[in-house]
């Protein structure tokens, strides 16, 4: 391996390699060793962006959970001009738009959060951010603060807990049962 493929490198291919590593083994497979190979890399890049492994791991956990903050914000406006319209982009989006590789990464950070304090300030951050941002929107189409706190705890678990499952329905089933659960997150006062 040449110095200048190695220096080609950035700080974020490592965090990135990182996280895709973390997604497919968990924490214990991101390691130095194990990401420069995966690279096509020396060991010396690595040491030139990051103190230690921990260093890396720490810019893995601020790269996702910034990344994981912005996209829920973002996505929140754009599924249209009211907040139900919104609402229901987000279901579609996250139903109809499966990221296995991001499903992965977020259930290899919710692992490792289990057993380290910084993984576990970072997904809660992330989690905090959703349901504010859902409740936001919930709170918008009138509920008081309480049930809109209520509703957006089920809308954030419907949404990733649909994201789990081994789904063997025909597209049509899944599409009736997806409908139906939207109506029932996005009913307010008989109107969905």
């Amino acid at each position: 391996m040449n110095q200048k493929a190695t220096d080609e490198y950035a700080a974020q291919d490592w965090v990135a390699a990182g996280l895709a590593e973390l997604g497919a083994n968990g924490i214990a497979g991101v390691r130095v060793e194990v990401l420069a190979e995966r690279m096509g890399i020396t060991k010396g890049g690595f040491y030139r962006r990051f103190r230690d492994r921990r260093d890396l791991l720490e810019a893995m956990l601020s790269s996702w959970s910034d990344g994981r903050i912005a996209a829920i914000e973002r996505q929140a406006e754009a599924g249209g001009a009211t907040a139900l319209e919104r609402l229901r982009g987000l279901i579609r989006l996250y139903t109809e738009h499966a990221n296995a590789q991001g499903m992965a990464i977020e259930l290899g950070i919710r692992q490792w959060a289990r057993t380290d304090d910084a993984a576990a300030a970072a997904a809660a951050r992330v989690d905090a951010a959703r349901l504010r941002t859902v409740t936001r929107l919930y709170r918008e189409l009138g509920l008081s603060a309480a049930d809109a706190e209520g509703r957006a705890t089920l809308f954030y678990s419907f949404l990733f807990g649909h994201g789990l499952l081994f789904d063997n329905d025909s597209p049509r089933k899944r599409a009736k049962a997806i409908a139906a659960c939207m109506r029932t997150l996005t009913e307010v006062d008989g109107q969905a």
